[in-house]
């Protein structure tokens, strides 16, 4: 099976516009920019439009996947809780004439939105290439190996599939990740210090394979 695309919360809040709308919820991320294409105008949109490019996990029960419930004051009956108002495939809560529900399944379980997972946690890592001694910070998804990071430098270097990637003078091996290649994430140590971690980040050099004088 292939792995998950990972995302940071980051990546998702610039996608906050009704022609280019992503969410996230219960870990993962969803690019809902066709559905609103589809039902552009309906007031039902709205509610989702607000929360465009943010975390909305608190809409659902985070153990079952379903929308959260109680019980409404006036009818008794149970019913979607949505405090910020009934959005696009939520019922409403009395039988109405005027609602279809012949959509098939509600947008929040559809796969064809989801688009990958969010990071459960971020870290800045620094790329120095030891040909140009270009330094580049980047920040990555803890879960993401090393052939994932390397696909978030492509924007600063293009050709950084013809290096070799380093630490300490170790070789990485490309398939696993930062923690697996003994970079650990030491947030925890600098938090307790009262420290900046963005004070020292670790440093991942890379070496041009092309370059004879690297032995």
């Amino acid at each position: 099976m292939s792995r998950p695309k990972f995302f940071t919360p980051d990546e998702v809040s610039v996608h906050n516009t009704a022609k280019d709308i992503w969410v996230s919820f219960i870990g993962r991320v969803y690019d809902l920019t066709t559905l609103c294409e589809a039902n552009a105008g309906d007031v039902l949109l709205k509610p989702i439009l607000s929360s465009a490019g943010k975390d909305i996990s608190h809409w659902f029960d985070k153990r079952t996947g379903e929308l959260r419930t109680h019980i409404d004051s006036t009818t008794g009956c149970r019913v979607a809780y949505t405090p910020h108002g009934r959005f696009l495939h939520v019922p409403p809560g009395c039988p109405r004439s005027d609602w279809s529900n012949n959509f098939g399944r509600p947008w929040w379980k559809d796969e064809r939105y989801c688009i990958g997972r969010l990071s459960q946690k971020t870290r800045k890592i620094k790329i120095v290439n030891m040909l140009t001694l270009e330094e580049n910070t980047i920040e990555v998804c803890l879960e993401e190996n090393m052939m994932e990071i390397q696909k978030r430098y492509f924007v600063y270097n293009l050709h950084a599939a013809s290096y070799t990637w380093k630490y300490r003078g170790e070789t990485l091996d490309m398939y696993k990740t930062l923690q697996e290649n003994g970079i650990s994430d030491e947030f925890e140590n600098f938090y307790e210090l009262n420290m900046d971690e963005d004070l020292y980040l670790p440093a991942v050099h890379l070496y041009f394979n092309d370059d004879l004088t690297e032995q």
